[in-house]
């Protein structure tokens, strides 16, 4: 799978710009819990107060505070606030402040002066517990009546009857007194919690921002709305961040696919016969297609998560120790469950993922072998054996897919059962610790989020596992089809052709065979073929004719021996430069679909249009292209399925002649044409060719009767060499070859 990166050198930068937009996404996606959090814990349990340190206090409650207060303490507090009241303002800063503090008509109030974390920190921790201590002593409740009655009963009786006020009594105190007084009350308070203390803190400071006339109620408003509204821009922002990657995800994918099919197609385009005996048709479209949407899908979401999930892993781990550590445990057992159940289902599913890319070839092959051979299924009635057939092919490969896909199917439930099961135990576990005043509710809630971030990491690391084996292993086929070695190439420093030997094809000494075969197809074959002559291939059937002529235009090198073409070995020539100089005809007629025209100026689309025409007339292909309605613009249909096999054989004659080339090879392409037209072909072709070398190779004795030289073949060797009459004297392959053709009056006559 690593292999293929190196196809994504153009994509560098729309990656890296992906990797930036995942960071974005997850700092996004990890602040959001912080948020909900915060609405919970401040917005609807503190009121929206969001310190214990309160901004605004009467100047009497904060001497009162004060008294619980050690004194550096105490010093820190009156350097954190100054006086506001009518003597320290201007009369326009005193009406504005009595418009947001209505209690300062009536009192001088004590106004928070610093922004600093740390001394904000500091302040907190001070005072919330003496705010504590002040609530509990002077409040009106029950409770801190029976405080307030227990103090005063260990005074002497003369003492608490002149100081019925608690805090008029410890304000009397002397310091020494007083300071161990607060230190005996903060070592009873220090079992206390502190979420517990700044909670009873959080309480005063709303009463006392209530007494001093602050609208408590619009101060939450305000908060929560304000926090909602951070929370729904980063979520926007998150949001965009998704798209975007999702949009350049498909792109850097679509583009690695697009390189992958135009890689492929070059690479197939340039095989020899050699390369195609290894790698089946069906298997080659299935490498062009299906493997290479493994890729893409694949690469979508690796570029969408493998960059992601670690960042929201990691980021939720750091998040949940943060927000509490006593319940991390919960986390690695999540983390375990999670995988032990990814490693069950993977071990039965892996190995069917491997098979799953080789039964899709054999479902293309065999679709593809039906297809292209209904005529011989429907002449044999075999219908109904290659349905079954094509049957056995397609349940084992749905029978494949169904396990895969429920084995897949039975992950999602089993995931959904184990985050529900976590959050079921995170909120046992954390209702006791609010319980018990060590969590807050808030805190709680964003733990949860924070852990079902974290198992979606791994769930989605998991879903990238179970599509990464069935992709590797495409990306191995994908892989062959591109290291695969050619045996035919271009030579490095190309040799122009000899134009004193235009036209001459030479054949010295040229044996031949197929890779990993035992015997030779071609032994010794020697001749020359001369422009203005036609040269004719004649045996029984696998004795090498079509082998031979396939040598010419390279689509196989010779084992031994040299072909030359213009006098210069083809295999020192450019494929491009050799084949421009043939006219090649398969002994099967293959058409393109598109039009008539564009099939007969496939060689060359710049052919002037009285050419084209020349050259149907020529083919003996005219008569039928101009009877039909839109004549040359008659549409083919796909692999000329609209046309007759001899039209076929005549438009695929047509194209060879129509490019004008040196050398035209004519592989039994004369097959399908009925006597007349074979040798009116003939005829009009002797003319148009005079300066041509023709090369043909045939069945049928009548098409190369006036051949200047005939080259019998049996078993791959030359056997006879010459003109019909020296042959029919001469050899004996060929004499009996004729006479299984023609009578002898016949060929007496010829």
């Amino acid at each position: 799978m690593l292999k293929l990166l190196k196809y994504l050198k153009k994509s560098i930068l729309p990656i890296l710009a992906i990797v930036a937009l995942l960071v974005v996404q997850a700092i996004c996606d990890l602040t959001l819990p912080d948020f909900t959090s915060n609405i919970v814990n401040v917005g609807i349990q503190q009121s929206g107060i969001e310190s214990a340190a309160p901004s605004v206090i009467r100047s009497s409650e904060l001497e009162k505070i004060k008294l619980f207060l050690l004194p550096q303490d105490a010093e820190l507090v009156d350097r954190s606030y100054k006086q506001l009241d009518q003597s320290s303002m201007s009369e326009k800063e005193y009406q504005d402040a009595l418009k947001s503090y209505p209690k300062l008509a009536e009192e001088p109030l004590a106004k928070l002066d610093t922004k600093d974390k740390e001394t904000l920190n500091e302040l907190e921790a001070k005072m919330a517990r003496a705010m504590l201590l002040v609530s509990y002593i002077s409040g009106d409740s029950e409770e801190a009546k029976a405080i307030q009655g227990q103090i005063l009963s260990q005074l002497p009786p003369e003492i608490a009857a002149q100081t019925p006020d608690v805090m008029q009594l410890f304000a009397s105190m002397p310091q020494e007194q007083l300071t161990q007084v607060v230190e005996e009350m903060n070592n009873q308070l220090s079992a206390m919690p502190d979420s517990i203390a700044e909670q009873s803190a959080i309480s005063y400071v709303k009463s006392e921002y209530q007494a001093i006339g602050i609208d408590v109620n619009h101060k939450q408003t305000m908060y929560i709305l304000f926090a909602g509204a951070k929370m729904l821009g980063i979520a926007l922002l998150s949001m965009a961040s998704t798209i975007v990657v999702c949009f350049l995800a498909a792109r850097v994918a679509a583009a690695l696919g697009q390189e992958l099919r135009s890689r492929i197609f070059r690479k197939v385009v340039s095989f020899s016969n050699t390369e195609f005996d290894k790698f089946s048709t069906a298997s080659l479209i299935t490498r062009s297609t299906n493997d290479i949407q493994q890729i893409q899908m694949l690469m979508v979401m690796l570029l969408r998560i493998v960059f992601y999930a670690p960042i929201i892993g990691v980021g939720g781990v750091i998040k949940v120790i943060g927000t509490d550590s006593s319940m991390s445990w919960i986390i690695a057992v999540a983390v375990v469950a999670i995988l032990t159940l990814v490693l069950i289902l993977f071990s039965f599913a892996m190995p069917k993922f491997k098979k799953m890319q080789k039964l899709v070839d054999r479902v293309n092959l065999v679709a593809r072998e039906i297809l292209t051979g209904l005529p011989v299924i429907r002449a044999f009635s075999t219908q109904k054996h290659e349905e079954e057939r094509f049957d056995v092919a397609n349940k084992n490969l749905t029978r494949t897919n169904l396990f895969v896909n429920r084995t897949m199917a039975l992950m999602m439930p089993a995931m959904m059962l184990v985050m529900n099961g976590i959050s079921v135990l995170i909120v046992w576990n954390g209702s006791h610790a609010v319980d018990a005043g060590t969590m807050q509710v808030g805190n709680m809630m964003a733990f949860i989020q924070y852990t079902m971030q974290i198992i979606m990491a791994f769930l989605m690391i998991s879903m990238i596992s179970v599509m990464l084996p069935r992709a590797s292993v495409s990306a191995t086929r994908i892989e062959e089809v591109l290291k695969t070695d050619l045996v035919i190439h271009d030579p490095v420093q190309p040799q122009p052709l000899d134009t004193a030997k235009r036209g001459y094809v030479e054949f010295k000494n040229v044996s031949f065979r197929y890779p990993n075969a035992e015997g030779y197809v071609l032994s010794d074959i020697s001749f020359t073929a001369k422009p203005g002559e036609t040269t004719a291939f004649i045996g029984s059937t696998g004795s090498g004719k079509s082998t031979l002529i396939n040598l010419i235009p390279r689509f196989f090198d010779a084992t031994q021996g040299d072909i030359l073409v213009d006098g210069v070995d083809v295999r020192n020539v450019s494929q491009h430069e050799l084949r421009s100089k043939i006219g090649y005809v398969p002994q099967k007629g293959v058409l393109f679909s598109g039009t008539i025209e564009s099939n007969l100026k496939y060689g060359n689309q710049d052919i002037p249009e009285e050419q084209m025409k020349a050259a149907a007339q020529v083919a003996q292909a005219a008569s039928f292209i101009e009877e039909k309605p839109e004549q040359y613009e008659t549409e083919i249909a796909q692999g000329g399925g609209n046309v007759s096999g001899g039209q076929k054989q005549r438009l695929s004659i047509a194209r060879a002649i129509a490019i004008n080339p040196e050398i035209y090879i004519f592989d039994d392409s004369f097959s399908a044409l009925d006597f007349k037209t074979d040798s009116a072909l003939r005829k009009a072709l002797k003319e148009h060719t005079a300066d041509s070398t023709v090369l043909i190779v045939a069945q049928r004795i009548s098409t190369i009767l006036q051949a200047e030289q005939i080259i019998v073949l049996d078993e791959g060797r030359i056997v006879g060499k010459g003109t019909h009459k020296e042959l029919l004297k001469t050899c004996d392959v060929y004499r009996q070859i004729a006479l299984s053709q023609l009578s002898k009056e016949e060929l007496a006559d010829e």
